[in-house]
């Protein structure tokens, strides 16, 4: 296997590709260089522009889909829920399936000869780390991996490997509704809370597309479930038809579990993996859950017992997930924009004593009236956005001191200022709210903390960590 895939792999095959965002660029790519010939569509017509001419590429609305052998649908798209959108509802008629291009990864993968097993990681929190986690694990054993799907390289953007490789996909809700075949040798599902419920109508339905990660499981696989899963015996008795093998973590010490942490250590049934004291990039008790995860799936996929400790010591954070990016006059400034809802703001709150706490933007469904139980935590809140007036006023009942600042470039200095005047040692953004009010993304957001801290550090002295 030289990592690329054969140039005839797909040849004779027809495929439509809508919504050209990253997902939907790799995929018209990759589908051309396998030989195939594809029909693309997106409204935005510098989405359309940027695709390369290619004699097998149709750039054209569609108006009907048959002899497509599969329509690949941008994740935003719905084709259910809350109404199938109008492509979606022409393929259903006309019989065509609507796959994920993690869909079409593993049927290439598996056309092109290669045996490379497969890891799928979800949940509603802690997805990306546990994902990328589990890559360093098998890279740093030797092992070759190729790793994305929600998270970074698109699926079909990612190389071919040999039978001893490795393809660690973060799944989506949305990616997960649309398998068909896809096998995962090692899935995993951390958590569940609720999201995106307007895609999925109910918390049944979006627990529903989650477990499609343990379809087509059998006898040598390993599907790991988190502690905290609701219904989590119900779960196992699911589960136990496909003869995999079940494990439970946590991040805390459940003795019951098949890998737990101690304050101190990771440990399963055998004993401790590994002493957790000089891991500093995985703070708190959900990285924990992460951290054990990673290792019950790498242990399964062959990485040694004995190579898991410098893993997790080595590993380092992701951008936008609780990542120090600066310190002035001892505050750590903690950009942790990837928390798009409460629950995630929960586990990076639960991580500090005393902080200014930096959040807001599209608050989510119930806003942050969980948090409660962490607002002694809280010294000041500044709040952006569109809905920092509701978020104001939870706080307010709460008699949680707050300030409506609406933008960033205010919140940063204000956020030192107040850190000084009040004696707290962190400053951390962690929204709890999406960010399309103000940004592109979370990604956009929390670049735009980070840049406002480096400025800031420049005028007023201190250290920046990348």
């Amino acid at each position: 296997m030289n990592g690329s895939f054969p140039s005839t792999l797909f040849a004779g095959y027809h495929y439509g590709v809508a919504g050209l965002g990253r997902n939907g660029n790799a995929a018209v790519a990759a589908l051309l260089a396998m030989g195939a010939s594809v029909q693309a569509w997106d409204d935005n017509a510098s989405a359309r522009a940027a695709l390369p001419t290619h004699e097998r590429l149709k750039i054209a609305p569609f108006t009907g889909m048959l002899g497509l052998a599969a329509l690949i649908l941008s994740p935003g798209i719905p084709h259910r829920l809350p109404a199938p959108h109008p492509l979606a509802t022409m393929a259903m008629e006309a019989g065509v399936p609507i796959v994920s291009d993690a869909e079409i990864l593993f049927r290439a993968v598996r056309a092109a000869g290669s045996r490379a097993r497969f890891a799928g990681i979800t949940g509603t929190n802690g997805k990306s780390t546990t994902t990328v986690l589990l890559a360093h694990m098998l890279e740093s054993a030797g092992v070759p991996v190729a790793v994305g799907g929600n998270l970074g390289p698109a699926a079909l953007s990612l190389p071919l490997l040999p039978d001893n490789g490795v393809y660690v996909l973060e799944m989506s809700s949305y990616m997960l509704e649309r398998l068909e075949r896809l096998h995962f040798d090692a899935a995993c599902l951390l958590n569940l809370t609720p999201d995106h419920l307007d895609r999925h109508g109910d918390m049944a339905g979006y627990v529903a597309a989650k477990l499609h990660v343990f379809d087509h499981q059998h006898q040598g696989d390993l599907a790991v479930l988190g502690a905290t899963l609701p219904n989590l015996a119900e779960l196992h008795r699911r589960l136990a038809a496909s003869r995999a093998r079940i494990a439970c973590i946590s991040g805390t010490e459940v003795a019951q579990c098949d890998l737990y942490c101690t304050t101190t250590a990771l440990c399963d049934q055998q004993g401790v993996i590994a002493d957790l004291r000089p891991v500093h990039d995985l703070p708190g008790t959900h990285n924990r859950e992460n951290a054990a995860a990673a290792s019950a799936m790498a242990l399964h996929l062959g990485v040694p017992r004995t190579a898991i400790e410098p893993a997790l010591v080595s590993f380092r954070a992701l951008d936008h997930r609780q990542k120090v990016v600066g310190t002035i006059d001892g505050v750590r400034f903690i950009n942790d924009s990837k928390a798009t809802n409460a629950d995630a703001t929960a586990r990076a709150l639960a991580c500090h004593d005393r902080m200014i706490w930096i959040a807001g933007g599209i608050a989510k469904a119930g806003g942050i009236e969980d948090l409660a139980p962490l607002f002694d935590r809280i010294a000041l809140a500044l709040l952006i956005g569109r809905d920092a007036p509701e978020l104001a006023r939870t706080l307010e009942r709460h008699d949680i001191p707050c300030r409506i600042v609406d933008t960033l470039e205010r919140a940063v200095p204000d956020a030192l200022e107040a850190a000084r005047t009040l004696h707290a040692d962190a400053v951390m953004l962690s929204p709890a709210c999406a960010s399309f009010d103000q940004f592109s993304g979370f990604e956009e957001r929390g670049a735009r903390f980070a840049a406002l801290v480096r400025d800031l550090t420049a005028h007023a002295g201190g250290s920046l960590r990348a």
